[in-house]
This record gives structure tokens, sequence and C-alpha cells, in this order.
């Protein structure tokens, strides 16, 4: 993961959970300062639309911190959704709070032919980012699919996802699934030869 990158490609409320990671020697934070963070939102950005890229790729601190604060919200939230259970409300409040800073609106914008539909954000430029991600937790947690959202079943590992196959097991198959197997088959070999 840390050559490879923050896991994106999940609802994007899981991505900003698991802009936490780990293998078997080491954590990862994706958030872990403005560097890390404008790299995960590069990864990001068709999700974001509601946000000018030009913020996108020049965050501040305050949007490092509103996202970080955000980040630990979602991730109690989402884990008591999947459980069946309602959310915390701090971190209901923190989530609606976050959403209220920068509301979406729409705005008309000249086109080639004709006029076109564009979402947008007000408020605060430190609260834009995380407004746009508080609401793609809620759209999540409202979800009735919140309650099948898995863990990885590698030991190690701390990610989430949607399965899109019922058989699913792993983050990504080609990072946590492989070391699974290997760890197995050298298990094996080690009983073999005992």
């Amino acid at each position: 993961m840390g050559e490879l990158g923050p896991l994106v490609g999940e609802p994007l409320a899981l991505d900003l959970v698991n802009t936490r990671a780990r293998l078997p020697d080491q954590d990862f934070d994706f958030l872990s300062d403005l560097a890390a963070m404008r790299h995960w939102l590069s990864c990001e950005r068709d999700r974001l639309s509601t946000v000018s890229d030009a913020q996108l790729r020049s965050p501040t601190r305050a949007d490092l911190a509103a996202v970080r604060a955000l980040r630990d919200h979602a991730a109690a939230a989402i884990a008591r959704a999947r459980t069946g259970r309602s959310p915390a409300p701090r971190d209901l409040r923190a989530l609606n709070e976050a959403m209220r800073a920068a509301p979406a609106h729409h705005e008309l914008v000249r086109g080639d032919r004709r006029a076109g539909l564009r979402a947008r954000r007000d408020g605060a430029r430190g609260t834009r980012i995380a407004a746009a991600l508080a609401e793609s937790v809620a759209e999540l947690l409202a979800d009735d699919r919140i309650e099948t959202v898995r863990n990885c079943e590698a030991d190690f590992c701390i990610l989430l996802f949607l399965p899109t196959h019922p058989r699913r097991r792993w983050c990504n198959p080609a990072i946590c699934g492989n070391r699974v197997r290997v760890a197995r088959f050298h298990e094996r070999r080690k009983a073999g030869a005992g």
C-alpha cells in the first residue's frame, strides 16, 4: 500500500475512512500531512466535483484538520451503522455541522449550445472539502447497503469495503489476498517439513 498509495474506488465515505491503513509491519496515514492529503484528493478529484480544482490542488492546514476530524467521526458512525445501530449523537452532530458549514447549491453556467448546471459549495475555504466528504458519509449511512460493508479478512488489515460480489474477502486481492495466500503456503510447507 505504501508504494501503491491509498485504496480508492470504494464509496467515497469508505475511501475517507480507509486513509488509515496497515500492513503487517507498517501503519499508514494518507492524511498525515498536506502533501499526503493533496495526493489523496488528486485520486478522488472526480468524486469531489462540488469543490474547486484549485482548492483540491492546494488544501490548507484548516482543510487537513477538518478532514482528519471528520474521518474520526465517519469511522465511528459507520462502525455503529454496520451493526444496525444508529450513529452516536456527537458523530451525527459533527457530520451535520460539516455539511452546514459549506452548503451545496446549483448554478447555471454558460455552455457552447445551452446552459449547464453545476453543483458548487459555499462556505469558508477550510470547510468545503470536509462538507463534500461529510455528504458522502451521510449518503452511505442512509444507504441500505451500510450493513453489508465488510472488514478485509487479512489479519493485519483494517480497511473496509462494500462487496460487489458475495465471495469478496479482501480489500484488494493483489495486496491482502496475495499476502494471505503466501502466508498459508508457507504454513503448509512448514507443517509438511516438520
